[in-house]
This record gives C-alpha cells, sequence and structure tokens, in this order.
C-alpha cells in the first residue's frame, strides 16, 4: 500500500497547491460549458474518498454532514464556497490521508461492503477501494486543469 498512499499524496500535494495558488473567484467560477468549478471538484474528491472508504466499510467519516451533501455525487456547486470554507478543504486535504493510513496501520478496517462504482468498477476491499480513489482523484484532477485555462 506504500505506493497507492504515495501516489494519493502526490495528487493531494498537487490539489493544494491549487487552492493556495488560485483566489477564491477563480476557485467559484464556472465557464461556459461546465457544470462545476475548481472548489467543487476538490471537495468532492474529499467526500468521496470518505464515502467509498469508511462508509463502505461501515466506519465514521472525518466529515461532517453538511460537507459530504455539499460535494458528494451527484451535487452540483450551490453558491458561493468562501476563504473559511477553503480553509477548511486545504486542511482536509491532507489531514485525511494520515488519518486513513494511521486507521489502515490501526486495522480498523474490518468490514467492507462491496461497490460497483459508476464507472463499473467492483470495489470488494480497501486495497482496490485506494487504488480507485486514485484514478477517482486523477480524473477530477484533469477536469480542474482544463477548468483552470478558463480562470
Amino acid at each position: 500500500m506504500n505506493l497507492e498512499f504515495s501516489i494519493w499524496k502526490t495528487n493531494r500535494e498537487i490539489y493544494l497547491d491549487l487552492l493556495n495558488k488560485l483566489s477564491i473567484e477563480q476557485l467559484n467560477h464556472i465557464p461556459n460549458g461546465f457544470k462545476n468549478n475548481i472548489i467543487w471538484n476538490i471537495g468532492h474528491i474529499i467526500v468521496a474518498q470518505q464515502g467509498l472508504v469508511y462508509r463502505l466499510s461501515n466506519c465514521p467519516m472525518y466529515i461532517s454532514k453538511e460537507l459530504y451533501s455539499k460535494f458528494k455525487n451527484g451535487s452540483q456547486p450551490n453558491g458561493i464556497v468562501t476563504k473559511d470554507e477553503v480553509d477548511e478543504l486545504k486542511l482536509l486535504l491532507m489531514d485525511l490521508i494520515e488519518k486513513t493510513i494511521g486507521d489502515y496501520n490501526s486495522d480498523i478496517f474490518k468490514e467492507f461492503h462491496p461497490y460497483q462504482t459508476q464507472t463499473g468498477f467492483m470495489l470488494s476491499s480497501f486495497e482496490q477501494t485506494i487504488q480507485f480513489n486514485n484514478y477517482h482523484e486523477g480524473l477530477h484532477l484533469g477536469v480542474i486543469l482544463s477548468l483552470k485555462k478558463f480562470v
């Protein structure tokens, strides 16, 4: 799992760098032809990881129900994300990696409910879920880089 966790950290460092370099206006802007913005994509990868890893393992998530609802699958940007909310997402980006690795090393993921993703992947274990999560975050990084060209 060391490689998977390393890839995940690298992806999240790229996201954090974008959050630090872009303005609130740039993060919230939805360009013509797009249905979401950069900050929604970053919020989404955070809540998706929590849902995939923790919810499917029947473990409590480290995020609020409100945050989960705001960025879950099927949601769309709803209003402007504030500086305080961006700061929270910045903290969660890296903090949740450390919490997940710590929980993995503490062997809390004993149970897993198999899940088929919208893209057709069948997830049957924690390890498969982390691998899929890296794929999912990579897809959203591609979307963010496309959005960045228009902000």
